[in-house]
């Protein structure tokens, strides 16, 4: 199964990027995908960007992973 989380991208610098997950900042790579702009969100997968989504769906999937956190919390 592979995992993938999604990020703002904060900034660019050629095929690198900084992405920010819950406010953790990641550097990722942008080798896979073409057109990733400041602002957009992407899936991070072992330090690439591998898909753009929408910020509608990153918030939806950001929110899911924040109620399994605190649903094992509650354990």
């Amino acid at each position: 199964m592979c995992l993938s989380i999604p990020g703002k991208v904060l900034s660019i610098d050629g095929d690198k990027a900084i992405v920010s997950v819950g406010g953790t900042n990641y550097e990722t790579s942008l080798q896979l995908l073409d057109d990733v702009k400041v602002g957009d969100y992407v899936l991070l997968h072992t330090g690439f960007a591998i898909e753009k989504i929408d910020e509608k769906e990153a918030e939806e999937t950001l929110q899911l992973f924040k109620e399994m956190e605190n649903m094992n919390k509650n354990k």
